[in-house]
Parts: C-alpha cells; sequence; structure tokens
C-alpha cells in the first residue's frame, strides 16, 4: 500500500470530548499496577482481571472475555524480518480494523466454543481493544479515525486463514472525509479503548487505527506498547 500524509489531530486537552458510542474510541487514565509488561503469567493473572475490571466499569458489560494480547516493542519493519519476526513485532501503518462484522462473529464463536451460541442470542455484543503505552509514546504514536467519518464503503474486508479457524479484517480505503486523531506523548497512564465491533447498529460500530509517522520523532527509541482484545457482553 502506498503510504500518504494525513492530518492528525493531538487530542490533548479534550480527551473527554470523544466516546466509544460516539467516535468508536475513547481516552481513559488509569494507572495499571503492571509496569513492565515482561512477565507473560503475571500479564494474564494480575493485567487481565485489572482489565476486566476497567472494561466493565467504562462499558457497564455483564461479562468479559479477554481472548488475547499483543506487546510491540520492535521497528515498524518488523513484517520483514523473516523468521520469528513476532518476538521483534513493531507497529503497524497500515490502517485496519481488527475484525470485520462477520470476522467479529468468527472471533467470538472460535474463542467461546459451545458457549456461543447462548451468548450470541441477540445481547449487545462488542470486540473492544485495551491500547497501554509502556513507556510515554513519541515514536510511532497510535491514531484513530472517527468512526462517523469512516463510510461503510471504505471498508475493504480480507480474510486471515490460521490453522484451526478462519478470521476476517476491513483494511481501509483512503478519503479525504476520515478524521484521524491521537494523544501526544501518551502515557502509560492514557490507555484508549477502540472499538472493533458492536452489534448495536445505532452507535458508531468501529473505529479504524494505526500507527503513523511523524519524521521529527525518527531518531527516538522504538514504540513500546500493550493491547488487550477482549470479547464484551451487555
Amino acid at each position: 500500500m502506498t503510504p500518504r500524509a494525513v492530518t492528525v489531530a493531538d487530542v490533548t486537552g479534550r480527551e473527554d470530548v470523544f466516546t466509544l458510542d460516539t467516535h468508536g474510541f475513547q481516552f481513559l487514565r488509569h494507572a495499571s499496577v503492571e509496569t513492565d509488561f515482561t512477565d507473560e503469567d503475571r500479564i494474564k493473572t494480575v493485567y487481565y482481571p485489572e482489565a476486566e475490571r476497567l472494561y466493565k466499569q467504562i462499558t457497564g458489560a455483564t461479562r468479559v472475555v479477554i481472548f488475547n494480547h499483543q506487546i510491540r516493542r520492535g521497528p515498524a519493519n518488523w513484517h520483514s524480518l523473516g523468521e520469528r519476526n513476532t518476538e521483534h513485532r513493531g507497529p503497524l501503518h497500515k490502517a485496519h480494523v481488527d475484525q470485520s462484522y462477520d470476522g467479529a462473529v468468527m472471533m467470538a464463536r472460535h474463542h467461546l466454543g459451545a458457549e456461543a451460541d447462548g451468548l450470541l442470542d441477540g445481547r449487545r455484543f462488542q470486540i473492544i481493544n485495551l491500547w497501554r503505552p509502556i513507556e510515554t509514546v513519541r515514536k510511532d504514536p497510535l491514531a484513530v479515525a472517527d468512526g462517523k467519518t469512516v463510510a461503510e464503503e471504505d471498508l475493504v474486508a480480507g480474510a486471515i486463514i490460521y490453522p484451526r479457524h478462519r478470521a476476517e479484517t476491513w483494511t481501509i480505503k483512503p478519503n479525504p472525509a476520515h478524521r484521524w486523531y491521537y494523544k501526544n506523548r501518551q502515557r502509560p497512564d492514557e490507555p484508549l479503548l477502540i472499538k472493533c465491533f458492536d452489534s448495536d447498529e445505532s452507535v458508531v460500530r468501529r473505529a479504524a487505527h494505526c500507527a503513523f509517522r511523524d519524521p521529527e520523532m525518527d531518531d527516538m527509541e522504538h514504540r513500546q506498547s500493550i493491547d488487550i482484545r477482549a470479547l464484551v457482553f451487555h
């Protein structure tokens, strides 16, 4: 894909304006008890329960199923590093949504198994990412698009075939109508909720997102972040 120059507005000072249902994302103020994110067991036994409580507090959900997490500490060209490149996972500069509408249901059925039918019974169901810097972000900050400005026709579905299941995501066609936002020098206590899917069609249902290059920050250390993905039921 060809890189494009776009305007990304800094939300500093007006973080509270943006909400999950109106824009598809929401900036929070929340300090985690976990700070290093180097111990996989501690991430799952300490950070996951903390994240689950935060999801419920912000969304009012009755059940949260965290199904994976990713840590990014590497360079933006990590895809070209050959075998075992996920050990050096870095930021993604391609605008995307993690799940398409169909892909969200696929993901729920894959992770819930026999429980899926009972939970996908007409109640409100979301997939929401909790994205948190591990260190203050300078290089490759994360941008999110106001979901109201990204039309359905700007979404392009793409299948991902895994050994045991199939997934489907969206990439985003560029459009000058899109409005992009980020938090300058985002800190670990300033996590971001990003909605990837919502079964409620009366609200914004998804937010495209990606890292972006700020030429003034090219010499800075690689960005460090963790994002958690969760099925959220109401």
